[in-house]
């Protein structure tokens, strides 16, 4: 097991570029599926989860082809229907959590899958009712077989239809929508997610020759086409990283500058028509703990401080910063937005509302002389400093 020593008190500077989103490149290396015809993909990030899908699609059958750093070619055109029959195919998506997105594309493509629970970080319940109500809606059915300890998934003519979701999930929509894109008739998904992940999926798939409306709001409208062909995509630079990288200049009082971070991208409805960050609100909740960050073309710079102030509202009352779906705050960064404010002045009162164990760690932070006070161990902190 790797070993880290942290010797603190050290200055960072310079400049850093963010890799390209993780949890985007999971949906769209599982949309690959969808056509016989050849799927370019750039900006890939070199981590264990998509290196790990990327070796279970060339499993599969899918020819893999590296064109340059992060860069690669996808051709599904001849799959390995047996393969996805075996114990290690099911052992492979087990272990990873991203593989759930399989089954939308794998239930287009051939009519039927069968599908292990996948693993995943121990956050708290990430339960998958979204994902199979939508398939069911679509006209598939679905058995547990107990022997096996895995899902099949049959849906010979998937059907659009209506579909108003029980929760915003992100993973559940990326499903939903690669399955409605070649079904037959329209889906319409109310309360879809619609973080940048899944717009960017929706820009792919668009480019494939799917017929997708309402990109970027949480109502999604899906024309079904008989075929999907080829297409180029690039992913975006990764938010989660970005905002872990101004944590890393905020909590070392340095200066660094982030690259290519936040490119606007365009936001296309029935009536509107604008560009957006996709970075949402994340540098404002930074700002609100005292943070300063600079916008200078795509990139951020945060410039060294001494100290931080924790903004109050405007009656007075005490900052809550709280996770929620997009437009929201990502739950992925409360974390590091609570170690920053253990080295801000004044108090912060931290909500995690979507995963309930993700604050448990705040232990290590007290032990450490950190001022906090746990005031739900599901929910809510209180940082005072």
């Amino acid at each position: 097991m790797a070993t880290f020593v942290i010797e603190g008190g050290h200055k960072l500077h310079g400049s850093i570029t963010p890799q390209g989103a993780k949890n985007e490149a999971l949906q769209v290396l599982c949309a690959v599926l969808l056509t016989r015809e050849t799927i370019v993909i750039d900006n890939l990030p070199n981590i264990l989860d998509v290196n790990n899908l990327i070796d279970l699609l060339a499993s599969m059958g899918v020819t893999v082809e590296k064109l340059s750093k992060g860069k690669f070619a996808f051709t599904a055109a001849n799959l390995d229907t047996a393969y996805l029959r075996s114990a290690d195919f099911l052992k492979k998506c087990n272990k990873l959590r991203g593989s759930v997105m399989l089954i939308g594309p794998l239930l287009a493509r051939l009519g039927e899958v069968t599908y292990a629970k996948p693993g995943g970080d121990k956050i708290g319940r990430r339960r998958l009712d979204t994902h199979f109500q939508g398939m069911v809606n679509l006209g598939a059915t679905f058995t547990y077989d107990q022997d096996l300890l895995a899902y099949r998934f049959t849906g010979k003519t998937l059907s659009g239809s209506y579909m108003l979701l029980d929760e915003a999930s992100v993973t559940g929509t990326a499903n939903i929508i690669m399955a409605a894109v070649l079904a037959k008739g329209i889906t319409t998904i109310y309360n879809a997610a619609c973080e940048p992940y899944i717009q960017q999926l929706c820009r792919m798939l668009n480019a494939m020759g799917a017929k997708i409306d309402g990109v970027g709001s949480n109502l999604l409208t899906i024309e079904g086409v008989k075929a999907l062909h080829g297409a180029q995509h690039r992913l975006l630079p990764d938010m989660i990283e970005v905002g872990s990288f101004i944590g890393m200049a905020a909590i070392t009082g340095s200066e660094l500058r982030i690259k290519d971070c936040n490119p606007k991208i365009p936001f296309v409805h029935r009536t509107l028509s604008l560009c957006t960050s996709p970075l949402g609100i994340i540098p404002d909740a930074f700002r609100r703990l005292g943070i300063r960050i600079d916008e200078e073309g795509d990139d951020l710079v945060i410039p060294a401080q001494e100290h931080y102030q924790i903004e109050s509202f405007l009656d007075g009352s005490i900052l809550t910063v709280a996770d929620a779906p997009w437009p929201g705050l990502t739950p992925d960064l409360l974390s590091v937005l609570l170690v920053v404010a253990t080295q801000a002045k004044g108090s912060v009162l931290i909500h995690q509302k979507m995963f309930e164990s993700r604050l448990f760690f705040v232990d290590k932070l007290i032990d450490m002389g950190a001022q906090i006070i746990l005031c739900d161990p599901h929910a809510n902190l209180s940082v005072t400093t």
